[in-house]
């Protein structure tokens, strides 16, 4: 139970999150908005790791085909979160989400193929909540975006899936089990900045720190998305990789969610459907 606990905590953060990362990547840019995110989590989880010691144990003990395999998936997820935050900058919020989503099948698929066995009972709850998501997160009106823009969002979106199917397999295989649940995403987030600071030149991207409300929001969403993906990797360590990421990849449904009781958009009675079947599926994922 307390891998599913976790697993539906990064939901809940990442969902919340991301209808944040939405309003900050259209006001400063998806790569602004990235870089003071991942900055963001490298000084939450420095201070928290730092002081209790994990952090020095975990950089210090790991063996360098450890680092290796932890900063290619460094890499890996540098990519995964700029196409997404380009997704969200360029289309519609309600149809990127669920695309992306997605993730958790390439995650499955990858985790199997590792050796991994599901019972008959979880790969239906795992199939449940991954149709669930779908169905609770996309509105109606989403297939009537324009379809130049709305083309290039799905395009990143579906990158976006890929790069993040195969990094959170990593993550739970290879890197988790080497740095810890804490100082893993550390590394990524470490990464990251850094690969986004050398390529700031080359991309002719604007460093400028983001100000006013638009630097609360990158606060708020580097906390989120930091403590979302501690919450999975730590509950990697508690039960199968599979099944925390699909539990994760909820978040889509939590999105929509936030955008109906927060910004008063109105759901369709299919949406309901689709929450209450993801909601059938964690139950069957968590037997």
């Amino acid at each position: 139970m307390t891998a599913v606990a976790l697993g539906l905590g990064a939901a809940l953060c990442w969902g919340v999150g991301d209808v944040l990362a939405r309003l900050a990547s259209r006001a400063i840019g998806a790569y602004r908005a990235l870089l003071y995110a991942q900055l963001v989590g490298v000084g939450m989880l420095t201070a928290y790791a730092g002081t209790t010691g994990e952090l020095a144990r975990a950089v210090g003990g790991a063996s360098p085909t450890a680092w290796g395999w932890a900063v290619g998936t460094g890499a890996i997820f540098t990519v995964a979160t700029f196409a997404f935050y380009r997704a969200m900058e360029t289309g519609v919020l309600a149809l990127v989400s669920p695309i992306t989503a997605s993730y958790a099948a390439v995650t499955v698929l990858l985790a199997v193929a590792a050796g991994e066995t599901l019972t008959t009972t979880r790969t239906a709850g795992i199939a449940a909540a991954l149709a669930g998501v779908v169905v609770a997160s996309i509105p109606a009106r989403a297939a009537h975006e324009p379809t130049g823009p709305a083309g290039h969002a799905v395009r990143w979106a579906l990158v976006a899936a890929v790069a993040f199917g195969v990094t959170f397999w990593l993550l739970g295989f290879r890197v988790t089990p080497a740095f810890g649940g804490v100082a893993a995403v550390w590394v990524l987030r470490a990464v990251a900045a850094l690969v986004l600071l050398a390529a700031s030149r080359p991309a002719r991207a604007s460093l400028a720190p983001p100000r006013g409300p638009t630097a609360r929001l990158v606060l708020a969403i580097g906390a989120l998305d930091t403590l979302g993906f501690v919450a999975n990797n730590v509950g990697t360590t508690h039960g199968l990789v599979s099944v925390v990421s699909v539990l994760g990849s909820l978040f889509s449904a939590v999105t929509v969610l936030v955008a109906w009781g927060t910004l008063g958009e109105r759901l369709a009675v299919r949406q309901w459907l689709g929450v209450a079947v993801l909601l059938v599926g964690v139950v069957l994922v968590s037997r």
